[in-house]
């Protein structure tokens, strides 16, 4: 999930679906469409659909609520762009440089969790990360790892530009740690894992470091939730259903880990594992009060000021402040293009008990 992220891949077609598609989405409707992808932070949305849990809240409100797994995340966040799903996971970078930055006017309905660990960087040989000094680095290019590349070597001192990118498969990026030449290599879990585990493998910095950074989302289209107000409650209400038992240490709670796990590719503890370098926001008013602070609100600008300097904001883009974000803390960027919205209404429901 935190891999493949822009690869500039707004296809022209998904622009001009997305275009079209404003009309067809601006209205009342009873059927909704959801994707989700396999991360860590992201498998709970499998669970809400086949405890049938998001199938209660949808009958609450009347509505019907499909949630699909989609193998490839980029292609999911396309497909959500050009209309064909109204809600979708992404990070917050993502959420920013695919949709908004295509002009598909997008809110963070849900902000689920943050990587606090799962991202990071890791050098064979030295635990020295000011030596990483003209050396090539290994990563997926214009990913989370990119950008947590680029605020390690802020952190000594150190630009991009004392480096060499590498572009590298997440499916190629443990085998090429593992030959002589590599020396140096940025990923995600569970992939950070295994590299890290390498002999004279050293973890010099990880999103631990700049929590809040890498927020996981759930976003949804603005104009479907402005016409709709009943999906967001259903959909949100499902989602801290499913919250509230995976924190609970409980039969009900450790069998959801290990059903999770399993669908991820490892175990219980594997899973475990991972939501050790996950910040999960188990409850809605945690979610609130870190979304509406100025730690997320400065995280955001240095994303988006990322995003600009890669060219993720597009051809059009003239500077970070293309694209506006609404922020409880302050809005950033141009609010004469409004894309991208953090709206804490639904969440702010649900730790109120109004759902």
């Amino acid at each position: 999930m935190h891999g493949t992220m822009m690869k500039k891949l707004l296809c022209a077609g998904a622009i001009a679906l997305a275009a079209l598609a404003p009309l067809a989405q601006a209205e009342e409707k009873k059927t909704f469409n959801l994707a989700w992808t396999i991360y860590v932070g992201w498998m709970p949305w499998k669970y809400a659909d086949e405890s049938g849990i998001m199938k209660k809240w949808a009958d609450k409100y009347g509505i019907e609520v499909n949630i699909s797994q989609i193998n490839d995340y980029v292609e999911s966040i396309n497909q959500y762009s050009a209309g064909q799903f109204d809600g979708v996971v992404a990070t917050s970078m993502d959420a920013l440089s695919i949709p908004a930055a295509g002009g598909v006017d997008t809110t963070a309905l849900i902000v689920g969790s943050y990587s606090n660990g799962n991202d990071g960087l890791v050098m064979k040989g030295t635990s020295d990360l000011k030596q990483i000094k003209g050396q090539q680095v290994h990563l997926v290019e214009l990913s989370v790892s990119h950008y947590i590349l680029a605020k390690a070597l802020d952190s000594v001192g150190l630009s991009e530009k004392d480096v060499q990118v590498v572009n590298t498969s997440d499916a190629d990026i443990v085998a090429a740690f593992s030959t002589a030449d590599v020396r140096n290599v940025a990923t995600w879990s569970p992939l950070l894992q295994e590299v890290a585990a390498t002999p004279d493998a050293h973890q010099v910095f990880d999103s631990a470091s700049v929590p809040g950074h890498v927020k996981d989302l759930l976003i949804v289209n603005s104009e479907t939730l402005a016409d709709n107000p009943a999906f967001g409650k259903a959909v949100t209400g499902a989602w801290y259903e499913v919250m509230a038992i995976m924190a609970s240490d409980t039969p009900q709670g450790a069998e959801l880990r290990a059903q999770l796990g399993a669908a991820s590719g490892t175990d219980q503890a594997g899973y475990e594992a991972q939501l050790k370098g996950t910040h999960m926001f188990y409850q809605p008013a945690e979610a609130v009060a870190f979304i509406s602070g100025e730690p997320a609100h400065e995280a955001m600008d240095s994303v988006r000021k990322f995003s600009f300097d890669h060219g993720l904001l597009g051809d059009g883009a003239d500077s970070a402040d293309f694209v506006g974000i609404a922020m409880p803390a302050g809005a950033l960027g141009d609010q004469g293009n409004l894309k991208l919205r953090f709206d804490t209404t639904y969440m702010q429901m649900a730790a109120d008990g109004a759902l």
